[in-house]
């Protein structure tokens, strides 16, 4: 390890791999980059914890486009991140989002977030009832009235494998990875000048980017700034179904989606199981240290809405579960990215809400374009900047789960 860094970042799951890769992508003109981790494992990461999907089934077009360019990076992920002969293969399987509506107030988000995807060049198609009791006989429901299907560039993957990825590729351009935790920022003049670790070093460095996730206010309050990000949790859970639709479909090789009830329960298959979740009905922060599952939300929620809408999944019982944290931003529920205008050389790649992993890709391109060319110079971000933190001015975005 360096006594001083070009860039340092507080955090190495995806989000803080992913900036740390794109950054030494260039031989030769690279900056000097050290990756601080807590916990090297990533067992209690929101990377590893997470639903694992992608989806273009946003309402606002530069979400859109971020998860587009995440989807082309997942589709070529075994070429580009290959390190000698591991070309990692993140065993994407394109099984799509499928949004269902029952009141007419959702109806008309799915119709206009529609307008917005197609667009972009989106393929998402909206299906009356009939069309979609077709594709997907196990379902059933007078209640629907109308559903959005993602038909290319959704589905899931496998989480750690892009995080790896991200991380061995990074390495072998250049960066330096360390078991270690941020415990203080110097700063003077308006700029961070060292990182301070709990090992009692002090390392000296250009750019500070906060990729910290749950822990992310921690990391902002060591500079004396306020960020409102917060754990929030988020149970899984997998079952086993006595008699499990999978293969059942018209559409898609017989595939299902990863299906969004009007309840807001979720579910999406996973080999023989089935993976599901819930919006809890109290959402407060937790601590960093809290994983304890919700196992109520299962019986209260869950079964009832997915029983409910398929037969099949009447006969369900739970095999495994846990809870993981979205690094939650509670004004708006969008990424936080870029500097902080008061202290221009800390940077924030924050607040993701459950949508970190698929949006990895682009926020390392992007955060790699502010550090090394002073701006972005493909997708434009700066409507996701911390300006709008500090205006109380929300990123809208209908589309969350």
């Amino acid at each position: 390890m360096q006594a001083s860094y070009d860039v340092v970042i507080v955090g190495g799951a995806a989000i803080g791999s992913s900036i740390a890769c794109h950054l030494t992508a260039e031989a030769g003109t690279a900056p000097s980059v050290l990756v601080v981790e807590r916990d090297p494992s990533y067992a209690r990461s929101s990377t590893a914890l997470s639903f694992a999907s992608i989806r273009t089934q946003f309402s606002n077009a530069l979400n859109v486009r971020i998860s587009q360019y995440g989807a082309e990076v997942i589709r070529d992920f075994a070429t580009t991140m290959a390190v000698g002969a591991d070309r990692p293969d993140l065993g994407f399987q394109a099984g799509g989002y499928l949004f269902l509506a029952r009141t007419e107030e959702q109806v008309r988000i799915l119709r206009e977030n529609n307008a917005v995807q197609r667009a972009c060049g989106a393929d998402v198609v909206l299906w009356d009832p009939g069309t979609l009791f077709a594709a997907f006989p196990h379902l059933r429901g007078d209640d629907i009235r109308l559903a959005s299907y993602g038909r290319a560039g959704e589905g899931w993957f496998d989480n750690t494998g892009l995080m790896n990825g991200f991380r061995n590729k990074a390495r072998a351009q250049g960066a330096t990875y360390i078991r270690d935790e941020v415990t203080g920022l110097d700063h003077a003049g308006g700029r961070i000048t060292a990182v301070r670790l709990a090992s009692g070093a002090v390392i000296a460095a250009g750019h500070v980017v906060n990729a910290a996730g749950p822990r992310a206010a921690q990391v902002a309050r060591m500079a004396g700034l306020d960020l409102p990000v917060e754990p929030r949790k988020r149970t899984v859970f997998v079952v086993d179904c006595q008699h499990g639709p999978e293969g059942s479909a018209t559409v898609n090789g017989g595939r299902l989606p990863l299906m969004i009830d009007p309840s807001g329960v979720f579910c999406r298959p996973e080999g023989r199981y089935f993976l599901c979740g819930c919006p809890p009905t109290e959402d407060p922060a937790v601590d960093p240290g809290d994983f304890e599952p919700r196992d109520a939300e299962f019986e209260e929620i869950i079964w009832p809405a997915l029983a409910e809408r398929s037969e099949a999944f009447e006969a369900m019982k739970v095999v495994n579960r846990w809870a993981g944290h979205y690094a939650y931003n509670t004004l708006d529920h969008n990424m936080i990215i870029g500097p902080h205008p008061a202290m221009p050389n800390f940077l924030f790649a924050n607040g993701f809400s459950g949508h970190g992993l698929q949006q990895s890709p682009a926020v390392g391109r992007a955060m790699a374009e502010l550090i090394l060319h002073g701006g972005y110079r493909t997708l434009d971000l700066s409507p996701l900047g911390v300006e709008r933190i500090l205006e109380n001015r929300p990123f809208l975005e209908q589309a969350v789960i």
